[in-house]
């Protein structure tokens, strides 16, 4: 999700920085996609944090083995 997301953010915010050339009255694109851009950058860095952290994973299988002997043992009781 944070990869994705950082993409897309980022691909709106350029688009209404760069590409928008219409004035909204009351409200300035320009900063909005800065702030979009931003978001985005911000969400592909955690999301890259997360993944690394995620495969750095360890996990220990732990078998029980078990002996002729402890089968022996067990059926005589």
């Amino acid at each position: 999700m944070g990869i994705g997301l950082g993409i897309f953010l980022l691909v709106v915010g350029a688009v209404l920085t760069f590409a928008i050339q219409t004035a909204v009255e009351g409200v300035n694109l320009v900063m909005i996609g800065y702030i979009l851009m931003a978001a985005g950058v911000l969400s592909l860095l955690l999301g890259l944090v997360m993944n690394t952290q995620r495969t750095n994973t360890t996990h220990r299988e732990v078998v029980d083995r078990r002996t002729d002997a402890d089968v022996r043992h067990r059926d005589q009781h």
